[in-house]
């Protein structure tokens, strides 16, 4: 696959941006190394003249941003998300290189899947409920004292290593796909978490405990399956069906 096509089916997620400079400078950062698609969830401002200012020229990344309120419709379409963080949270995410980030995302693009590369807000970062919408976390190797990076420079980092992983030619071959089935994206895993959810109080698993800790695994435990559709309307059914016994135990 050329490489322009690949760059197209990967964007760079920013959630809860603060400052509208970050913007502007991830913008540029974005455009140096060939990459055009960026989500905005939930910026603080946007658009702003200072976004416009630091873009420094890249004005048609600017203006292509999607702007979203919640971050699985910047989401929308992936079937790989991969969260930046600079700190070990509470969510147990494989973690990996940003050089390995990369690889596994233009592995994916080759298969023709869209990937999403997300960052979290300038002074807190990413929170656990959207790292656990990721299916790994990618950690920059800073120094322990001084970890955190500009938000802009994080993505910096992140277009370089795509970006020489292109020109290089260490893109993985698309194997050929023995199921036309394609991979379940994120807005599609949202709803069969909600469905496993309300599921699982039917059946009154909980038995009255907090169920945070639980969906948590649980969605480590599908995220890291990375079902396709037919997979995925089973798993509906699955939980259909046991929704109605549930519900004729309770007449009965």
């Amino acid at each position: 696959m050329p490489i322009l096509e690949l760059a197209q089916l990967i964007r760079f997620v920013l959630v809860r941006t603060s400052h509208p400079g970050n913007i502007g400078s991830a913008a540029r950062a974005m455009r140096t190394m060939g990459f055009l698609r960026m989500e905005l969830v939930a910026p603080h401002r946007f658009p702003d003249r200072e976004a416009s200012a630091l873009a420094a020229g890249a004005d048609d990344v600017l203006e292509g941003a999607g702007v979203h309120e919640g971050l699985i419709d910047g989401l929308a379409g992936c079937s790989l998300a991969l969260g930046l963080s600079a700190r070990r949270r509470g969510v147990d995410l494989p973690e990996i290189s940003p050089r390995e980030g990369a690889s596994r995302a233009l592995a994916a693009a080759a298969r023709g899947e869209q990937v999403a590369l997300v960052f979290g807000n300038e002074r807190t970062g990413l929170e656990n409920e959207e790292l656990a919408r990721c299916h790994a976390m990618v950690r920059i190797p800073s120094v322990d004292d001084f970890s955190s990076l500009n938000l802009s420079q994080a993505v910096q980092v992140m277009a370089y290593e795509l970006r020489v992983a292109l020109l290089g030619g260490d893109v993985p071959e698309a194997p050929a796909r023995v199921d036309v089935e394609p991979p379940a994206d994120a807005a599609q895993m949202e709803r069969f978490y909600e469905h496993l959810a309300q599921t699982l109080d039917d059946i009154d698993f909980h038995k009255g405990r907090a169920p945070t800790t639980i969906m948590l695994r649980l969605r480590k435990l599908f995220q890291r399956a990375q079902m396709d559709e037919r997979e995925l309307r089973m798993l509906h059914g699955i939980l259909a069906d046991a929704q109605r016994m549930a519900t004729l135990a309770r007449k009965e």
